[in-house]
């Protein structure tokens, strides 16, 4: 049994760093284009819903916590606490990807998903359409253009789309576990199951801590020096 708990989790984490490779190469993306493109890019970012994405980060931190007391609860045998942790875990999980769809319809309301950004909208409040707020516009500052923020919004849109799509396996996986558990499958010698999921889901909250500060503040440390 040891040595099947061994043979996951060296699995997993071959899985997660060909994860990180993938993450990375994404990660590369945004550090070229945002040197290239500073100032588009400051403007994107300053578009996007602070509040929302902070929330969002403290939602997940207290997923990882109830993650790791789920790993602590199976390995100690206690099976009501065990899945009283893995539901609270997919309930925040749900909670991240229900605010993400929030921000993403804003993005649509506001005309910038990729392929539909128009010039003059919402950059300049001048071009303003039925049902357009205030709040929703956002003027370019000196040096950046609609189609390098569109290149922007590509970026973020394939990072955390693909970090949204990594979220819903994951509480696709705990939602198996959390039955499991139920039926009482797992023991403190049989917990290998929800110990290398952790692993899994500590890796996606991982990403996002990095994703928050990249895609949501440093446009915000730039817009002074650029506008």
């Amino acid at each position: 049994m040891e040595q099947q708990r061994e043979a996951g989790t060296l699995g997993m984490w071959v899985f997660l760093v060909t994860e990180i490779m993938f993450f990375g190469g994404l990660f590369l993306a945004y550090t070229i284009y945002r040197y290239q493109y500073p100032a588009a890019f400051a403007t994107a970012s300053n578009h996007l819903d602070i509040r929302l994405g902070g929330i969002n980060t403290v939602v997940l931190i207290f997923s990882s916590f109830t993650m790791a007391m789920a790993v602590y609860n199976t390995q100690m045998g206690k099976r009501r606490n065990s899945i009283i942790c893995l539901l609270l875990t997919i309930v925040l999980g749900l909670a991240f990807l229900g605010i993400k769809a929030v921000e993403y319809h804003d993005k649509y309301n506001d005309h910038l998903i990729p392929g539909q950004l128009i010039p003059g909208r919402p950059f300049n409040p001048e071009v303003a359409r039925p049902g357009d707020t205030d709040h929703h516009k956002l003027h370019l500052v000196e040096g950046a253009t609609v189609r390098n923020v569109e290149l922007f919004y590509w970026i973020y849109f394939a990072m955390t789309g693909m970090h949204a799509l990594h979220m819903i396996i994951g509480v696709g996986l705990l939602g198996v576990l959390t039955i499991m558990a139920w039926r009482g499958r797992f023991s403190p010698e049989y917990h290998a199951p929800v110990e290398i999921s952790g692993l899994y889901w500590h890796f996606v909250d991982i990403v996002w801590i990095f994703l928050f500060p990249l895609l949501y503040l440093l446009g915000r440390h730039l817009e002074g020096h650029l506008g």
